[in-house]
């Protein structure tokens, strides 16, 4: 008996109902992207492990899907290094190519690739899917898709301020009001481990922080603890985990746990700039929160963080996020390149519209209207109405196999209907010889004898 075919865990298959509703989403932030003047590029699906490895810390390294290499890809492995089965020397030996991680740092390798091509500032948006061996759970697979907008070769914190509009924009278009903007800055998180004597685990203390919605104070306490940071330490940062008040009032407490560290405060003069510009600009239907325990545990950071989060009472992690990095290029040879980007949870996004119903009703319609198919004459016939049709934008297809009894009139009927195609036509004998067609509405029920002009004028309505 043959295996029951299955898919690896943490993938999909998605039916033609949820490829339309995705690329509704994906062209609503095309659009939006291109509004703002963003240019596409695509990279490869895979990378050389070594463009990844080590960009994403511990814990994203950890996560990066490695591909084999062709052939006897244990060749190179001697018998002592096999016998010793460490993964990590021999890992080295057997992959030299990974499945990206994300699209960030793919970005970077192509801006060093091209930099003699690349007018600067470069604006560029890239929607590609993305690996990581992540346990799967509601709103987190293995493959997914991001769909990233970055700005490169500029310092202005203009950037960050069109970003955060262009957050609004596109949630606004897809009607889901209500998103919460998160902003942090690394520069503040650098000046509280300086504040508490941890510079020298920022990682550490970052990683940890940036759990805090999931796992709560106490237990953040306890692995920054456990990553050697000083309980004098962290009896600092209490006044940072109670830390309440709308954007203006977060600032001016922050000023004052942050009166010691310089890089704390330019931090602070960053954030403030950013939120004096959205309050001008207003925003549409988004909402702009300062959370200073915003950490993302990714090593390129630098600057400004954002986190988008659903409207309350969906409960999803994050549907959006990114932020800005000094250097990211440099690690590929091109120095002194500063950046900010953002990328949509295209995955995330459609949960959350499902959820809340905002898909338009329209979306999965496809063909607008089937032709039964009589005979041979009678195809042919139907097929000349249906080329003109496809001309003037409608979506008309004819029911490959013809009626020989009564159950094949039925079974193409039912077609129709499984599919929610609102429109049948009918053509017979009579018909043709009228040059006529018989337009069946599915939902009514109500025929109509009409000419090929006037079923234009019909399904166009």
């Amino acid at each position: 008996m043959a295996q029951k075919p299955s898919i690896p865990k943490g993938t999909r298959d998605f039916n033609p109902e949820q490829v339309a509703k995705r690329n509704y989403i994906f062209n609503t932030i095309k659009s939006q992207f291109k509004t703002f003047g963003f240019q596409p590029i695509e990279t490869p699906s895979f990378e050389n492990s070594d463009t990844l490895m080590g960009k994403y810390g511990e814990e994203g390294d950890r996560l990066i899907f490695k591909i084999l290499n062709s052939g006897d890809y244990l060749s190179k492995v001697n018998d002592e290094e096999y016998a010793g089965k460490d993964s990590n020397k021999i890992t080295a030996k057997i992959s030299e190519k990974a499945l990206r991680y994300d699209l960030t740092v793919p970005f970077a390798r192509y801006v060093v690739q091209h930099q003699n091509d690349i007018d600067f500032p470069f604006k560029r948006y890239q929607m590609q899917p993305v690996w990581r061996a992540d346990r799967p759970q509601k709103g987190r697979f293995r493959e997914f898709y991001q769909c990233d907008a970055d700005v490169v070769g500029s310092d202005s914190l203009w950037q960050e301020v069109e970003f955060i509009q262009l957050y609004d924009n596109v949630f606004t278009a897809l009607g889901l009001k209500g998103t919460t903007i998160k902003i942090n800055n690394r520069k503040i998180l650098s000046g509280i481990a300086e504040v508490i004597g941890a510079s020298d685990k920022l990682i550490d203390f970052t990683v940890a922080l940036d759990k805090l919605d999931k796992i709560g104070e106490e237990k953040v306490k306890e692995e920054m603890l456990g990553k050697g940071i000083s309980q004098s330490g962290i009896d600092k940062l209490q006044p940072l985990f109670s830390l309440t008040g709308d954007f203006n009032s977060q600032i001016e407490s922050l000023k004052d746990i942050l009166s010691t560290s310089e890089e704390g405060k330019k931090g602070i003069e960053e954030l403030d700039f950013i939120n004096k510009a959205i309050s001008e600009l207003d925003l549409k239907t988004a909402n702009l929160q300062l959370d200073v325990t915003l950490a993302r545990g990714l090593n390129y950071y630098t600057g400004a963080i954002f986190e988008v989060s659903a409207p309350q009472g969906v409960k999803m992690g994050s549907i959006g996020g990114g932020g800005r990095y000094a250097d990211l290029t440099g690690v590929f040879g091109l120095k002194n390149v500063s950046g900010v980007g953002i990328s949509f949870g295209l995955d995330r996004i459609y949960l959350v519209l499902e959820e809340l119903g905002l898909f338009p009703e329209t979306i999965a319609k496809s063909t607008e209207v089937l032709f039964i198919n009589f005979g041979d004459a009678e195809a042919l016939f139907s097929l000349k109405a249906i080329k003109y049709l496809r001309e003037t934008g409608i979506n008309a297809e004819l029911y490959p196999d013809k009626i020989t009894n009564g159950k094949h009139m039925k079974k193409q009927m039912n077609y129709a209907n499984k599919r929610n195609i609102p429109f049948v036509v009918l053509v017979g004998e009579e018909e043709m010889n009228k040059n006529s067609y018989t337009l069946k509405n599915m939902k009514s029920g109500e025929q109509n004898k009409v000419e090929l002009k006037k079923l234009i004028s019909l399904l166009k309505n």
